[in-house]
């Protein structure tokens, strides 16, 4: 399992934030780093026993504070990003690990380019039903809560405002968060929770690869 000394040493670690305090204790973040790094390569495992994922990326503690306003020099969270095999399926999913009940999990299109958001709005725009019957059905609705992500304020350029879907429409993300309790994490069975988690999404993945790889007429474009 997760143990405690990794959410003691981010507790410690978001008091320290300083390179003086990380290079003495370095010794320790290796220790805390390895353990999260087997677990999300158990997740990966897991993973791949029901979906077609092809990679791992484990993201370093050292923050990027070249155009930050935020200078503090590290993350006080793990975190880790599992790829599905493009192009044929699309998505992906995210697990970070934080203390004071600030762990959480997510999947689903964070930074869709425009061809591809274009694409989505479209489908939506000619017919949503089978995305709502997904984004409704109890196996997913109960594990994820509702869709989530940034959106416009307004109708985007070309679609109708008073669309009966523009809700979904004027997306930019569509994503599902979760969040885990530090006991949650603890807990000896986590990873097993999180691979079930993530497992409920995978009608959602199925429907926007759907139309991802395929054009308005419903063609094949692999």
């Amino acid at each position: 399992m997760i143990t405690q000394e990794v959410l003691s040493f981010l507790q410690l670690l978001e008091s320290n934030n300083n390179r003086d305090w990380f290079q003495e204790h370095k010794s320790e973040f290796k220790v805390v780093e390895k353990i999260v790094k087997d677990h999300f390569q158990l997740l990966f495992d897991a993973l791949k026993q029901h979906d077609d994922v092809d990679a791992i990326k484990i993201f370093r503690i050292y923050r990027d504070v070249r155009f930050s306003k935020n200078k503090q020099p590290y993350k006080t969270h793990f975190g880790g990003t599992f790829h599905r095999v493009k192009p044929q399926f699309r998505g992906g999913y995210y697990l970070q690990i934080q203390p004071n009940n600030k762990s959480f999990s997510a999947t689903g299109f964070w930074d869709p380019n425009k061809e591809d958001l274009l694409r989505i709005r479209k489908e939506i725009e000619i017919d949503a039903s089978e995305l709502r019957d997904i984004l409704n059905e109890n196996a997913l609705k109960s594990v994820w809560g509702d869709l989530q992500g940034e959106e416009l304020k307004t109708a985007p350029k070309g679609f109708d405002r008073n669309h009966p879907d523009i809700d979904l429409i004027k997306k930019k993300q569509f994503i599902f968060t979760k969040s885990y309790t530090d006991a949650e994490v603890l807990s000896s069975d986590f990873i097993s929770k999180v691979t079930v988690d993530f497992k409920a999404i995978k009608p959602y993945f199925d429907y926007m690869s759907d139309v991802l790889t395929t054009n308005i007429n419903g063609e094949s474009l692999l």
